[in-house]
């Protein structure tokens, strides 16, 4: 089985792994390489939405921190 993660705040972020936490522990990675990009180029970063979780690792990356 896979897990998948979409980021609905994110267009067009996602990621998958052998398990839960490989998804989550893969989907950071890809948001912070999301937001690393979108800074590059000039794009806005969008707030995260009510989703308490995402919010926090969303904050976190934002601020360099890759949990």
């Amino acid at each position: 089985m896979r897990f998948i993660v979409v980021v609905l705040e994110v267009l067009g972020c996602s990621a998958f792994g052998e398990t839960e936490e490989e998804a989550l522990s893969e989907v950071k990675v890809a948001i912070g390489l999301w937001i690393e990009v979108a800074r590059g180029v000039g794009r806005e970063i969008p707030e995260p939405s009510g989703r308490e979780h995402l919010a926090d690792i969303l904050a976190g990356i934002a601020r360099g921190e890759m949990a």
